[in-house]
């Protein structure tokens, strides 16, 4: 949680720098608070922390949370005077694209479907914004259009499918859908396997997964670079952990479901 709360009062403290117009404080200010919350991260490895059974910061979730830390910092490094050159609002760019990876790590760490979810809007929602920062560019506003309509599009799938797992078994946590799926393997809900696959359409349309992919190429071309790079890389890594997380732990047991005969 310290990740979290640390990389979220980084963003309000940059956007309020901002305001004062401090702009030579915006870049060393975000890269002292990904730097401290990448110190929680090495600090928290092996604790295997569980907060309400709602996030479980356990060693997947802290490499995938170290991975993505890095990334963001990398890009903030290696666009700095991307800035300066395309927008004014660089204490916009500064705090979204740190709320975004506030909402990334929570993506990671989910112990319960309900946070998998507000992670997932936390981190879209910014990249919405992000994606048409440019008011004045037409391809900009194109872009943030569409993945807007395909995000809302795809929540409702992502959304759809949670219920039809809470109606099969009665609860959004991970570990009790598993042991549902292990003690009833044999004469599962008919409800079940439908959320399944309503799930894994709508995270599949969230980060760009084939064949759920079309809009990428459009949103990819009106975004700004720095935006684009930061799409193409570690929001890609955040879907891929929250697949493994969901697919490869919690619905182990349905392994047979996806594999070919």
């Amino acid at each position: 949680m310290n990740i979290i709360i640390t990389i979220a009062v980084t963003a309000l403290v940059v956007l309020y720098a901002g305001l004062f117009h401090a702009k030579k404080a915006l870049l060393p200010l975000t890269i002292v608070g990904l730097l401290t919350s990448l110190a929680f991260v090495v600090t928290s490895w092996d604790t295997n922390i569980s907060y309400y059974g709602m996030m479980q910061m356990d060693n997947f979730a802290l490499a995938f949370a170290g991975i993505t830390i890095i990334g963001t910092l990398f890009i903030f490094l290696l666009t700095q005077n991307y800035f300066a050159a395309h927008s004014e609002n660089i204490a916009e760019y500064f705090t979204l694209i740190l709320f975004s990876l506030a909402g990334i790590i929570i993506m990671i760490s989910y112990q319960n479907m309900s946070m998998l979810f507000i992670g997932l809007e936390i981190m879209s929602v910014s990249l919405y914004i992000l994606a048409g920062i440019r008011k004045s560019d037409f391809a900009s506003n194109e872009a943030s259009l569409k993945y807007f309509l395909m995000g809302a599009f795809s929540t409702g799938f992502l959304l759809f499918g949670i219920t039809l797992i809470y109606g099969a078994t009665g609860t959004f946590d991970l570990l009790k859908i598993n042991e549902y799926l292990v003690g009833h393997y044999r004469d599962l809900s008919p409800l079940f396997y439908p959320g399944v696959i309503l799930i894994l359409i709508g995270l599949s349309f969230k980060i760009g997964a084939a064949p759920f992919h079309f809009w990428t190429p459009d949103v990819y071309e009106g975004a700004p670079t720095l935006i684009t790079s930061f799409m193409s890389t570690v929001v890609k890594t955040a879907g891929f952990a929250a697949f493994l997380r969901l697919f490869a732990g919690t619905f182990a047991p349905l392994h047979d479901f996806w594999l070919p005969p």
